[in-house]
């Protein structure tokens, strides 16, 4: 890199690397960033220059960045390339992540992109998003660590030790035990794996795990995770068969994310937002909130016209009128707020369609 280059800021130097179609020049200068900083410095450049660049570079790295972007605004980048470049980089995501994105685009494109994964990929994608986004269905992941009744202790081991490239998607997993008919009847912990002869059979070191329905709402998750101290737990459908599996991680980010949407809501901000998103949909969105106040405030203006006369024979009450509109929003904010820190009738039980197991067992803890 020459001397006058090394003077360009980060932004203008990722322009250079475009303009010259250099994937690896460009792959190096991001390396040293963090992902936030990295799409931080994607944000900064227009539409067109974005989809160059997430064309560029290794469909994994994208994959990374694209996952720190809000789901709006990851679909609308993902969107914006080839539908085989945009597959390429949906693949390498979590299934959970893939399934929130794909839902935040049109159905045509959305399609497009599904017709170019694996069709056994597509599929799983197409079910995790018709799940509400705050139930255990909407929170899961389609990949899960399993094996049959009839499988031995040196298979597990033979599949930890195995170089599946797929491997890392069961995010530390206990193997689970389904039956003939695909419903979790047991979990196998570490401990039990590396003690156990590897003759012995799944069952017979299995204990039974518990279960929550994908239809389980957030709140119920919440107090499920409270009560166990797991890392994790297997989703069942309906009729008992295994959807997916739920982390600990994704039920604590998706509450956070919920506090975090009704903070935004009390300022008048609705849904992800930042600065690149398009103006006329920022200020759609801002504008409902700021037309309710000015409507309020017409009326707080009425009122005080309707009484002008008095106003105007008493002069110091107008001084009052700053002081009540303060201390009167003061209040309020003050309200909301211990309205929120309430707790929720029934919270420290676990509601819900869950199924337990004896107090002792171990299902993916810590």
């Amino acid at each position: 890199m020459t001397e006058q280059q090394q003077e360009l800021t980060i932004t203008e130097r990722i322009r250079l690397c475009l303009a010259e179609g250099d994937a690896k020049a460009l792959e190096m200068l991001l390396d040293p960033l963090t992902l936030s900083e990295t799409l931080r410095e994607i944000l900064e450049l227009v539409p067109e220059e974005r989809t160059e660049l997430l064309s560029l570079l290794p469909a994994d790295l994208s994959a990374e960045i694209i996952e720190e972007a809000p789901h709006e605004l990851a679909a609308e980048l993902v969107e914006s390339l080839a539908a085989p470049n945009a597959a390429a980089i949906i693949d390498a995501l979590d299934s959970d992540t893939q399934a929130d994105v794909i839902g935040e685009m049109a159905d045509e494109d959305a399609e497009a992109i599904l017709a170019e994964m694996d069709a056994d990929d597509a599929a799983d994608v197409r079910r995790l998003a018709a799940y509400d986004e705050d139930t255990a269905g909407g929170l899961m992941f389609a990949e899960a660590f399993t094996f049959h009744e009839t499988d031995t202790v040196g298979l597990v081991l033979r599949r930890f030790a195995s170089d599946d490239a797929d491997f890392e998607r069961y995010r530390g997993q206990h193997p689970y035990i389904l039956d003939e008919g695909g419903r979790p009847v047991g979990v196998v912990s570490l401990r039990g794996l590396l003690t156990a002869k590897r003759s012995a059979s799944l069952t017979d070191i299995m204990v039974a795990p518990i279960t929550v329905s994908v239809d389980t709402p957030l709140d119920a998750l919440r107090d499920v995770f409270d009560l166990h101290p797991f890392l994790g737990l297997p989703v069942v459908e309906v009729d008992g068969t295994l959807a997916g599996v739920l982390s600990r991680s994704a039920v604590d980010a998706a509450v956070l994310e919920r506090s975090e949407s009704a903070n935004l809501k009390m300022q008048g901000l609705v849904g992800d937002e930042v600065r690149s998103m398009p103006l006329l949909l920022r200020s759609r969105r801002r504008l409902a909130w700021l037309s309710a106040n000015i409507v309020l405030n017409i009326i707080a203006a009425s009122v005080i016209s309707a009484y002008e006369s008095t106003l105007a024979a008493v002069i110091a009450i107008a001084v009052f009128l700053p002081m009540v509109s303060d201390m009167s929003g003061c209040s309020g904010n003050q309200a909301v707020a211990v309205s929120m820190r309430e707790p929720v009738a029934g919270t420290g039980t676990a509601p819900g369609p869950v199924s337990g197991m004896a107090q002792g067992s171990i299902c993916w803890p810590d």
